[in-house]
């Protein structure tokens, strides 16, 4: 018997890196899945999944969809039972550009996924879990929300958002039974920070990735997975309303403002 054993789960950003791993590990650990993307990828994980033998499907929408949203939670309700966990995990980087060259626009489309989604998750989660007087709430903020310095400014904004978010919702959800909180991966190797691995490898400076926090290292995706699976289960029962830096202790002293790899 797994940790979630039974328990109905949704993951967004389901397709590639942090959302990948969570799949994979949370079916193993015996959920039953509703894995979200906007790409087909997700269809790649649900298939690795049910070949291990795990329960899971498949959907494509847009986690800063209000339709797309109600709609895959109802699936999993429908398909399920009832709904357990919910990790609004999909997010989008928005790049570097320049202060002054940002657009309103640009800002909106982060902004849609990165904050409005895991609203939306809330929102459309919380009737079920309430009913049920259980459920647990993981939203996938980052580094770059607690400090200056990770990231451009509409991305960290986005995530210093959704740390607000968690930790007002908490209390929205007083005396229900819910719990929320927030991961904040500093540099994981994924599609988003591809980027950035592959400008180091070229550059030859591959072994100052990660040199900047006390493990030396970047970290992985499954490293996240892991601690979304701990807020996720029972044994973290009694955690609420918290950002948990997953970097490494990089946010121990935040070195790396104006020290680009």
């Amino acid at each position: 018997m797994g940790r979630l054993a039974g328990k109905s789960v949704v993951i967004t950003g389901a397709g590639s890196g942090i959302g990948r791993a969570a799949s994979l590990l949370f079916v193993a650990e015996g959920a039953r899945l509703v894995a979200v993307d906007r790409s087909e990828a997700v269809a790649d994980t649900v298939a690795d999944i049910r070949k291990a033998g795990g329960t899971a499907e498949a959907v494509i929408a847009d986690a800063g969809s209000e339709p797309d949203v109600a709609g895959f939670i109802a699936r999993a309700v429908s398909a399920y039972g009832g709904l357990d966990v919910i990790w609004a995990n999909a997010g989008i980087s928005g790049g570097l550009v320049p202060l002054g060259e940002q657009t309103p626009e640009h800002w909106q489309e982060i902004l849609r996924i990165n904050l409005i989604g895991p609203f939306l998750a809330i929102k459309h989660a919380m009737p079920q879990m309430i009913s049920q007087r259980r459920g647990s709430i993981v939203c996938t903020a980052s580094v770059a929300g607690l400090k200056s310095g990770a990231s451009g400014h509409p991305y960290a904004a986005s995530k210093a958002g959704v740390i607000s978010l968690v930790q007002t919702t908490a209390y929205s959800l007083s005396g229900t039974g819910v719990r929320i909180n927030a991961v904040c991966p500093g540099l994981i190797e994924t599609g988003m920070t591809k980027p950035i691995f592959d400008g180091a490898r070229e550059r030859g400076t591959e072994d100052r990735i990660g040199q900047l926090n006390p493990l030396k290292r970047a970290g992985q995706p499954h490293e996240l997975a892991a601690m979304g699976l701990f807020l996720a289960s029972d044994e973290a029962s009694y955690v609420n309303g918290q950002a948990i830096p997953v970097d490494g202790g990089l946010t121990a002293s935040m070195p790396y403002a104006g020290k680009p790899i």
